[in-house]
């Protein structure tokens, strides 16, 4: 395994790393300041124009959908080399949306890519390549144990030449955003079909008869707008056959090749919010007086410090090397470094932003510090795409394998 950075991985990275440096970081008070102004002025579920401003400066220097891997669409990055450059946008939670590379789009579009017939990429693809819609994934229900998706209640039914939906969902990650203007909705076609032959995925125009978004669900008292994460429900919701992806029954399998990179698109961004916390940690250490020396000259500062490092430097090889596996043989070989670094991502980002907190004190869980919400982020992706327990659940079934 060669983990060496190509010359075109290595101008990315410094372009990316300018631009964070330049628009990025300089912005991130006025981020939460327009986002106060909306809130006061009674639209706090707006776009903020700060973002749409950055995003022409992103595009107009060739940052922009950076995240589609091997595609004439994207940048036609590998997994690999794309790894580095979501590291850096994910020092700050919203820069990614800045490239066009922020989740749950990126998953979307990919599935379109891959799955989409030549009329619902025209439809659903380009706009979303543009950045002109937004769109969302509708998976999880409020009702059952979602981390097993045969749990799934919600139906999609043949009506003639339409389906008709109808199910409770919630934690739809961009529900909230105006500009969301379809959803990849997953149900049951067949309840008497194979365990995992029930499950379809379809194409839901948000502005669809019976669509309806029901509340934004805050986490840790975070409700993201203009993102958001919402409960909906689709009720007697109709839409053609033509939306259907794939073909019925196909829902897992799309699933599958959904999830592969999205997950460590995650754990890339993981990575670089880890990054962000020890520098921050290190500066504060540094600048603050405790039983007359500075914090960072504790023992147990250092030993925290140096236990960030080498957690972060191990996440960054085992992302490393699930990417190159993805690369060279494919998401299903892959599957077990998935599974792992999953796992071991978002733990790991917990830990370091946890003790950075410790470090700043009280000012750690304030808005003074970006530290509570790095935290928040961090910990809610122990949930997403999958909670820790299924993938240990997988990566032990693999490796008792082996010995069967």
């Amino acid at each position: 395994m060669d983990f060496s950075y190509s010359p075109r991985t290595q101008d990315l990275q410094a372009r990316v790393a300018g631009f964070m440096d330049q628009h990025i970081f300089p912005a991130e008070a006025a981020f939460n300041e327009e986002i106060e102004a909306n809130t006061r002025a009674g639209k706090r579920w707006t776009p903020l124009q700060l973002i749409e401003g950055l995003k022409t400066k992103a595009r107009a220097q060739g940052l922009w959908n950076l995240f589609l891997p091997e595609s004439e669409l994207g940048a036609g990055l590998t997994n690999q080399e794309y790894a580095p450059l979501a590291e850096l946008m994910g020092r700050v939670p919203w820069a990614s949306e800045v490239f066009n590379c922020s989740a749950p789009d990126t998953g979307n579009m990919e599935t379109i890519v891959r799955y989409g017939t030549a009329e619902q990429k025209k439809r659903w693809l380009e706009p979303l390549l543009e950045g002109k819609i937004r769109s969302a994934f509708a998976m999880t229900e409020p009702d059952v144990a979602s981390s097993d998706a045969t749990n799934i209640e919600s139906s999609i039914r043949r009506d003639g030449d339409d389906y008709v939906i109808n199910g409770r969902k919630w934690w739809i990650s961009g529900a909230g955003d105006p500009r969301c203007a379809v959803y990849i909705f997953m149900g049951k076609t067949d309840p008497e079909a194979p365990r995992h032959s029930q499950q379809s995925m379809i194409l839901v125009p948000a502005d669809t008869p019976g669509v309806k978004v029901l509340r934004p669900l805050p986490v840790f008292g975070y409700d993201d707008a203009p993102h958001g994460h919402c409960e909906m429900s689709f009720t007697n919701v109709r839409v053609p056959a033509g939306n259907m992806l794939l073909g019925e029954g196909r829902g897992f399998e799309i699933a599958q090749g959904r999830l592969g990179p999205g997950r460590i698109h995650h754990c890339m961004r993981l990575i670089g919010l880890a990054e962000r916390a020890l520098e921050l940690m290190c500066k504060r250490a540094s600048s603050r007086v405790a039983f007359g020396r500075k914090v960072a000259e504790q023992g147990v500062t250092r030993e925290r410090i140096a236990e960030a490092r080498c957690k972060i430097e191990q996440a960054r090889l085992l992302t490393l090397k699930a990417a190159w596996m993805m690369d060279v043989a494919g998401n299903k070989t892959a599957k077990a470094e998935i599974a792992m670094i999953k796992v071991v991502a978002p733990s790991m980002a917990c830990q370091v932003i946890d003790w950075a907190m410790q470090v700043h004190g009280g000012a750690g869980m304030c808005d003074d510090f970006p530290l509570a919400y790095f935290y928040t982020a961090a910990r809610t992706l122990r949930f997403a795409d999958g909670p820790d327990e299924v993938h240990r659940n997988a990566i032990a079934k693999m490796e008792l394998g082996k010995y069967a």
